[in-house]
């Protein structure tokens, strides 16, 4: 299943609003079992995704970590394109590379996401989900996340995942065929 959308270039969602589904081939394996198992939880709430997470595995999301991890076989830029002032000044108040590094790409844990060339649509609406309470649709659980989120205005979001998405990453969607 994971192909119908992770596979398809541009390829966009509608929920919570429209955003390219995200590339996930080059992906850390750990990230991805974790961010499976926080949809299996509950803690990450997309319907589709809480859905077809619910139905695997342990060893369906390793399998599926290790399938897409995988893919990324070329290396992220080691250093960062410059951001303008203003985006530069938002991630030095977020202290995103504290935890992603210095070029979005290396996080200090590989339970957490490489973001460096991720669709900037994708990760608006990622932060914005950390923003989220009390909703049963929307939203992610991450304490990090949702203090780090909570400071920013969605322009401010924006101008953030603008800059994030223009940088060389290890990140890409790998069409896949239909018939394996």
């Amino acid at each position: 299943m994971c192909i119908g959308c992770h596979g398809i270039p541009g390829y966009q969602n509608s929920f919570p609003e429209i955003h390219k589904v995200p590339k996930i081939s080059g992906q850390s394996d750990k990230y991805i079992v974790s961010a499976l198992t926080a949809y299996k939880k509950g803690d990450r709430k997309h319907p589709s995704m809480r859905g077809i997470a619910g139905s695997l595995t342990e060893q369906d999301m390793a399998d599926l970590a290790a399938f897409y991890t995988a893919q990324g076989d070329q290396p992220a830029d080691e250093t960062p394109k410059a951001a303008n002032v203003a985006a530069a000044a938002l991630i030095e108040k977020g202290a995103c590379a504290s935890c992603h590094g210095a070029n979005f790409s290396k996080p200090i844990d590989p339970s957490y996401p490489k973001i460096g060339g991720q669709h900037a649509d994708y990760l608006f609406v990622a932060l914005k989900a950390y923003t989220v309470e009390g909703n049963n649709v929307v939203g992610r659980a991450n304490p990090i996340m949702a203090g780090v989120a909570k400071q920013f205005k969605p322009a401010e979001m924006r101008e953030i995942a603008k800059y994030l998405a223009t940088l060389d990453g290890e990140l890409k969607t790998v069409p896949q065929s239909r018939f394996r």
